[in-house]
């Protein structure tokens, strides 16, 4: 059964913050995942046709958003200079998203893991799908998420806690 106007846009104030976050963690840059969050709901409204009564609303958006996040990454970068040799226009800097929420050390560390572990963390921590949502949509079976999102969790603590003890030691050698 299609999708009303009005469960849409329930559902788009519902769920966008989380994927908004997730979009971010995904990208790491705040413009590209306004983009993406807005293409997924774009992609969503001209499939609502498709979507199945019963099925989590944030598990079918978060299925597009992930489609949507493989088909940026497959896109060329811009260009980095224009033909005068001037760069493109900056726009001024605002606060990143998550900055209470996720530090630029936590983007590092995200960085730092496999793709499948940041994957599944993401969508099951960021996202809020539950790890058996998480495992239907990466075609996975539950243990196989239950297990990245254990590792991812693991190895970021690691990582974490290495890059506080590094800062640490810098501190007190000055």
């Amino acid at each position: 059964m299609a999708l009303t106007q009005a469960e849409f846009n329930r559902m788009v104030g519902d769920h966008a913050p989380a994927l908004y976050r997730m979009a971010y963690r995904l990208i790491g840059d705040r413009h590209e995942a306004e983009d993406l969050v807005q293409d997924t709901f774009r992609s969503a409204w001209k499939s609502r046709g498709s979507f199945r009564e019963g099925s989590g609303h944030r598990a079918w958006l978060a299925a597009i958003l992930r489609r949507r996040a493989v088909d940026h990454w497959r896109r060329p970068p811009p260009p980095g200079l224009t033909a005068d040799g001037l760069g493109p226009e900056v726009g001024l800097a605002a606060e990143e998203p998550g900055r209470n929420e996720c530090s630029d050390q936590m983007q590092r560390g995200l960085e730092q893991l496999p793709a499948d572990l940041r994957e599944a963390l993401l969508l099951v921590v960021v996202g809020e799908l539950t790890h058996h949502e998480a495992a239907e949509l990466l075609g996975v079976p539950l243990g196989t998420v239950l297990s990245r999102v254990s590792r991812a969790r693991r190895r970021l603590r690691d990582y974490l806690l290495s890059q506080q003890r590094m800062r640490s030691r810098e501190s007190t050698e000055k």
